[in-house]
């Protein structure tokens, strides 16, 4: 279990992101494995997008602008998982924002399509980002990045996630995604992850986010 870390503390990084040697076999891992799951689940990835387009209007990705390293924005996708108009439909919801914060979190967000609830709770939405991992834009494993529209809000605190490459996965991801509900304690997550990182800590991360997929405890 991920214990819940202290906010707001400065971030400090782990001793092992100054080898060089550790730095490339993470690279290396995300290319290989990135690259080997894009090939491998190619016909789900094709079934996913078909299932998309078939069942609501839109387009079949969502380009998710958003921020990684070092503030670089960059534009990554998702399987659209909302109706087509979602994020001009927000504005209506930000009074039931369950994440104190920039960030913005709903349990039962409306704006969710059946289809897209399916695929949220197995995180199958998020396939297209391996392709990111591939590119170099993300890894498997880091903080998750945040929204250009959130990072313009973000605490000088809270930048601090920003430190390293971001991640389709992470502390929060494994350990506390549907009980965080305060951005502060989520970057204090993300900030744990920067400070106690080793390639060992990527891993057991990886297996605990195939057994979260495999439980569909995605909301």
């Amino acid at each position: 279990m991920v214990t819940k870390p202290m906010s707001r503390a400065p971030v400090v990084h782990s001793p092992f992101w100054c080898s060089r040697l550790r730095v490339a076999i993470k690279r290396l891992v995300d290319v290989v494995l990135s690259g080997l799951l894009l090939v491998l689940l190619s016909p789900l990835l094709l079934l996913l997008a078909l299932s998309v387009k078939i069942t609501s209007q839109g387009p079949v990705f969502y380009r998710w602008r958003v921020v990684g390293k070092d503030g670089h924005p960059f534009v990554s996708y998702k399987f659209r998982s909302m109706v087509a108009d979602a994020d001009q439909l927000k504005a209506q919801l930000l009074s039931q924002n369950e994440m104190a914060g920039p960030v913005f979190k709903l349990t039962r967000d409306p704006r969710v399509t059946p289809l897209g609830a399916w695929m949220r709770r197995y995180s199958l939405d998020e396939l297209p980002q391996l392709y990111s991992v591939f590119v170099g834009d993300m890894s498997l494993v880091g903080p998750r990045p945040p929204l250009v529209t959130e990072f313009e809000q973000f605490s000088t605190f809270q930048k601090q996630k920003l430190s390293v490459r971001p991640g389709i996965t992470c502390l929060w991801q494994v350990g506390g995604r549907n009980r965080v509900h305060d951005l502060d304690d989520w970057v204090g997550l993300d900030l744990k992850y920067i400070r106690e990182w080793s390639l060992t800590l990527d891993a057991r991360i990886l297996l605990l986010t195939v057994r979260e997929v495999l439980r569909g405890s995605g909301k």
